[in-house]
C-alpha cells in the first residue's frame, strides 16, 4: 500500500506530463476555457446561494431541502451555460457529466460543514488547471477526468 501511495503522490517530470497530455489530446487553450467554466460556475454557486446547507445551526432549524439545493445548482448550471453561449461557446452536457459536477458541488459545497473547505474550492480549481505547477499522477488523473467531461460537452 505504501508503494502505491508513493507512486500516486510522486511528482511527474515535465516530460511525463507532456507525454500524458499528448496521449490524451489535452489542448492548452481548452484547459484555460475549462478552468474559466469551473470558476464561473463556482462563482455563481457561491455568490447566489442563500442558505447554509445545514439549517440546524440556526435558531429556527429551518434549512434548505435537497430539492432546493438541486434546483439552485441547476439554475447556476444553466446560467453558466447561457453566459458561455453569449460568447459563442456552447456546451451540451450528457446527464452523467452533469451529475459528475452536481455530485462534486454537493460534496464540497452544499453538504460541506467545514467552511474552510468551501473557501478552498476556488484554489482547487485554479490549481487543477494550472499547467505550471508540480503535478502528481493523482493530480493528472483527476484533471483528465474533469477535462474529458468538459471536452465531451463542448460543441
Amino acid at each position: 500500500m505504501d508503494q502505491f501511495y508513493n507512486w500516486l503522490t510522486q511528482p511527474m517530470t515535465p516530460e511525463d506530463v507532456d507525454t500524458w497530455n499528448r496521449a490524451n489530446n489535452i489542448i492548452p487553450e481548452f484547459t484555460e476555457l475549462f478552468r474559466d467554466f469551473c470558476l464561473s460556475l463556482l462563482g455563481l454557486v457561491q455568490g447566489t446561494y442563500l442558505g447554509d446547507s445545514h439549517g440546524d445551526h440556526n435558531e429556527t432549524k429551518i434549512g434548505l431541502t435537497t430539492k432546493d439545493k438541486e434546483d439552485h445548482f441547476a439554475w447556476c448550471w444553466k446560467k453558466t451555460l447561457d453566459n458561455f453561449k453569449k460568447e459563442s461557446i456552447v456546451f451540451d452536457f450528457k446527464k452523467d457529466d452533469y451529475r459528475y459536477f452536481e455530485n462534486f458541488f454537493f460534496d464540497v459545497f452544499y453538504e460541506q460543514e467545514d467552511d474552510e473547505i468551501k473557501k478552498e474550492i476556488k484554489i482547487f480549481f485554479s490549481q487543477l488547471f494550472d499547467r505550471n505547477r508540480v503535478i502528481t499522477k493523482s493530480d493528472i488523473e483527476m484533471f483528465t477526468d474533469v477535462y474529458k467531461a468538459l471536452e465531451r460537452s463542448l460543441k
